[in-house]
């Protein structure tokens, strides 16, 4: 739970987007568009269902022209290409006109609980306008050309559990397809990404008439959906700890699970050589701007070769945790975590129910009769770490996270230079924490927290959180999120492995693009085969 090695993460089995797959087709979820009222350049009304064994989840959706200087992913805009709902059940026209008024204007919309979701998505323009010019002309757009985006559309928003009106968490929390953790709004995505496909093919047919083809199917696998997040995601983290904990949790108790085995099967080990021809060949084609992030991935392209050799070679005892212990030992954090991430891939049998807990419905709660010395030892115990910072120095806690005015967006500003500091939202765990012991070593030992609180009500956030995140290993972040070198970008990117993203691409330290869904079977394809075989996507390779 170092900031360092969070920033290196990959996605894994349990990512939530594997976990809504494989439910969809062990369920046999079955899919619908149910409506489709758009023009000849694809604006309108659009409608997309997931029938559920039990439920029907509905995409609503509002595709309109965007003026060029109205294009921004940025989240101070106020119109997008599309934007979306996730509806609970089958909307009515009374439902959609509903809809229709609020939800291009997104915050500024008036939601109910039937809305799970709320979101929202630009083109990506160069990609979009090439495949439905390729399409209208009668052939297949240019792999290469696509490989360098990977999506049609990105999204720069998708909210959910109960923002700006819409269905709390407490609603779905019990219902098992949506229990885990965000599978709503990946359901969202993984609907938006149907919808684009659709939208290029008619917009194409329009243009090109009898001349104009389908995209093949290989094609539509390998486009996902975009999205581009900043610093909104950030906060969550630290907000949330039992349910980090939680994640974290079960992605650690399957690579135990696995490199406890003692000996590699042999059908578990030649499905994973399998799959590093294709490891190998998604290596060659993650590219991206960011000097540091292309280094990384070029290091790690050598130590992915290494791990293959070695792979080759497995046998003797614990094999899996001789790899592991390997990459533990000469791999950079991100060879060492994509490791982690590899070796868990072919054992879903043995591991893949652990994604049933990466949930929690726990809340949070003082105990009064707790002595000071027992909340002194929790402290040394839990947050050496913390201590041994000196927070009289100005780059300890240089920066500040705020809740932005206009959008009421987290925000990261610089202590000395910008005003804002009286707005501090509570992320300063490891500074708090350092308070608070000092408060705690000039009180009574015996005395108890309930007489601590009344003296030093300042401590009482802090205070609450030792007691509730001593009880979970991996629920805080042993760093400090308000020093000088803070990469929020190493955030973001925990965050969006356990979503299961790919192709991270970073634009600064402070927000990132990534891909979502690319390579996953499409709708009409999911089933036993398809849903846990789409990891790690190449260019598919189409005849002319």
């Amino acid at each position: 739970m170092r900031l360092a090695r969070m920033g290196a993460s990959h996605q894994t089995r349990l990512s939530f987007m594997r976990t809504l797959l494989r439910r969809m087709a062990s369920e046999n979820w079955r899919f619908e568009r149910l409506r489709f009222d758009v023009d000849a350049e694809g604006y309108g009304t659009s409608v997309y269902a997931a029938h559920a064994p039990e439920r029907t989840y509905s995409l609503v959706a509002f595709t309109q022209a965007l003026a060029p200087e109205q294009r921004t992913d940025r989240v101070i805009a106020e119109a997008w290409d599309a934007t979306f709902n996730l509806f609970d059940g089958i909307p009515g026209d009374e439902d959609i006109a509903r809809l229709a008024e609020n939800t291009p204007k997104q915050e500024a919309g008036r939601f109910s609980a039937n809305e799970l979701s709320l979101a929202r998505a630009n083109k990506s323009l160069r990609a979009y306008v090439h495949v439905v010019e390729s399409l209208a002309a009668g052939r297949q757009p240019d792999v290469d050309v696509l490989a360098e985006v990977g999506y049609l559309m990105r999204t720069t928003a998708v909210y959910g559990s109960g923002k700006f009106g819409c269905a709390d968490r407490e609603k779905i929390a019990d219902r098992p397809e949506t229990r885990g953790a965000f599978q709503v709004e990946m359901l969202s995505v993984y609907l938006i990404r149907w919808l684009t496909i659709d939208m290029v093919e008619h917009v194409a047919r329009s243009r090109g008439g009898a001349n104009a083809v389908p995209m093949d199917p290989q094609i539509k696998r390998y486009m996902g959906i975009g999205n581009s997040t900043g610093l909104g995601m950030a906060p969550f983290l630290t907000q949330h700890p039992m349910l980090v904990n939680s994640w974290v949790l079960a992605r650690e108790s399957a690579l135990a699970r696995v490199r406890g085995l003692p000996v590699a099967a042999p059908e578990q080990t030649g499905a994973l050589l399998r799959l590093m021809d294709r490891v190998r060949r998604h290596l060659k084609e993650w590219n991206v701007e960011n000097e540091i992030q292309q280094a990384r991935i070029e290091r790690l392209r050598i130590e992915m070769a290494d791990f293959e050799t070695r792979l080759a070679e497995t046998s003797g005892k614990y094999p899996w945790d001789k790899l592991y212990c390997v990459a533990e030992k000469s791999y950079s954090l991100e060879g060492q975590e994509l490791v982690a991430s590899l070796l868990l891939e072919p054992h879903g049998v043995l591991i893949d129910d652990l994604a049933d807990g990466m949930y929690t419905d726990g809340a949070t709660r003082i105990y009064p009769a707790m002595t000071v010395a027992e909340l002194r030892s929790l402290v040394e115990a839990r947050y050496g770490w913390a201590l041994e910072r000196d927070y009289d120095q100005p780059a300890a806690q240089k920066r500040f996270w705020y809740y932005s005015e206009d959008k009421l967006e987290p925000r990261l500003g610089e202590r000395e230079r910008e005003p804002g500091g009286d707005r501090e939202m509570p992320l300063g765990v490891a500074r708090d924490v350092a308070a608070l012991y000092g408060s705690l070593n000039g009180e009574n030992t015996e005395a108890s927290i309930a007489e601590f609180v009344l003296a030093h009500p300042e401590h009482r956030h802090v205070l609450r959180r030792v007691q509730l995140v001593a009880q979970y290993p991996y629920g805080e972040i042993y760093d400090s999120l308000i020093d000088d070198g803070i990469r929020p970008l190493d955030l973001l990117r925990f965050k969006l492995a356990f979503f299961g993203a790919s192709k991270f691409d970073p634009k600064s330290d402070l927000w990132t693009r990534i891909t979502m869904f690319q390579g996953a079977p499409m709708p009409d394809e999911i089933d036993a085969a398809t849903a846990d075989d789409w990891t790690f996507p190449i260019k598919p390779e189409i005849a002319a």
